[in-house]
């Protein structure tokens, strides 16, 4: 399904314009997987900014399936009190994640309180030992904070990035402080610091 030409393709592209000030050369494989071009990238990119902008075009949740048809699940989640309803939707370039939409239920669903990559139902995540591990586009928000907790998460950049500080393990054992910098919920980098005391 598409609106006005915008299906799934120009979607992954314009996800794809937001991680190219990180992993450029990943991006340009990406792109070059999906038959396109940097410039309908960043086309693409224009063009999601624009119908987002615009009165016409749907809000919420409902954007998501103007654009890339019905959900192939739709997650129910509570947060204390509050329900709300996780839509997810298949992306060929990442086929062990979906694309998830976090919104309220029914009326609610106006109101998208998350949208980024996380990873597929009953897809096992990548085995994270050492910050070594840690590669762009190898593992997402979750499944960082589950391999190194206590996580703490941190708002990044922009409203498509997230920043987790966490301690792990360098390639010798040391424990280090760390910064995971995603866009859209997808690792892009890790900036260790200096090592932690051994807390024994």
């Amino acid at each position: 399904m598409a609106i006005r030409g915008f299906g799934t393709t120009e979607f992954q592209l314009m996800l794809l314009r937001r991680m190219a000030d990180y992993c450029p050369e990943l991006v340009e494989q990406a792109v070059r997987a999906l038959g396109s071009s940097r410039a309908e990238m960043r086309e693409a990119n224009k063009r999601w900014q624009a119908m987002v902008r615009s009165p016409r075009f749907p809000g919420g949740a409902r954007r998501y399936t103007e654009v890339l048809g019905p959900p192939e699940a739709v997650l129910q989640r509570r947060f204390g009190d509050l329900a709300c309803a996780a839509r997810q939707w298949p992306l060929p370039l990442w086929p062990q994640l979906r694309f998830e939409v976090l919104a309220g239920p029914g009326d609610g669903a106006d109101r998208v309180w998350n949208e980024w990559l996380v990873r597929a139902p009953g897809t096992p995540p990548p085995v994270l030992r050492t910050s070594a591990d840690l590669t762009p586009w190898s593992c997402v928000v979750s499944d960082v904070g589950a391999a190194f907790p206590p996580a703490v998460p941190r708002e990044g950049s922009a409203p498509t990035r997230w920043q987790l500080d966490f301690t792990a393990p360098d390639e010798s054992g040391v424990a280090r402080a760390c910064t995971a910098d995603f866009t859209w919920g997808l690792l892009q980098e890790v900036r260790r610091g200096d090592p932690r005391p051994d807390p024994r």
